[in-house]
């Protein structure tokens, strides 16, 4: 079955996830940082969430990350 997403927002889910593992940081304790539940996490990584642009700031944030890191 074919991705409905197209392969540039692929690559951004790919970055998010990424960038959470070279912060050093599990999905519980991102989860915890950004006052979310661990699903938040793990659905938004998947792309079973789609990440609005205050959101996407707070993960730059919390991972460190210029925001341009996920484009």
């Amino acid at each position: 079955m074919p991705s409905a997403y197209p392969e540039e927002y692929k690559a951004f889910l790919k970055k998010l996830k990424a960038a959470r593992k070279e912060a050093g940081l599990t999905q519980v304790e991102a989860a915890a940082l950004l006052k979310k539940h661990q699903n938040f996490i793990s659905r938004a990584e998947t792309g079973e969430r789609r990440i609005d642009p205050v959101e996407l700031k707070h993960f730059a944030d919390v991972y460190g990350k210029p925001i341009t890191f996920f484009f």
